[in-house]
């Protein structure tokens, strides 16, 4: 299994890559019918929108992993 940071960077790079890739998405797609255009941009928007949960999830992680190793005042 990959480290928690390894992880999140990847995502990241992920993410990234697929932003940068939706003006080259509209002019790969713009030869295709109307119905599959509309299919493929609902693809990709579904792809970055879970790798944006997945994304966060893995920064929620991170955050509660540090509040672990902070210190706490005695009782």
């Amino acid at each position: 299994m990959l480290p928690l940071d390894e992880r999140i960077e990847r995502t990241e790079r992920l993410l990234r890559r697929l932003e940068e890739d939706e003006p080259l998405l509209a002019l790969r797609l713009a030869d295709l019918g109307a119905e599959h255009r509309q299919s493929a941009k609902f693809f990709a928007a579904q792809v970055m929108a879970e790798t944006r949960a997945e994304l966060q999830k893995l920064m929620e992680r991170k955050s509660s992993d540090f509040d672990l190793f902070l210190p706490a005042p005695a009782d």
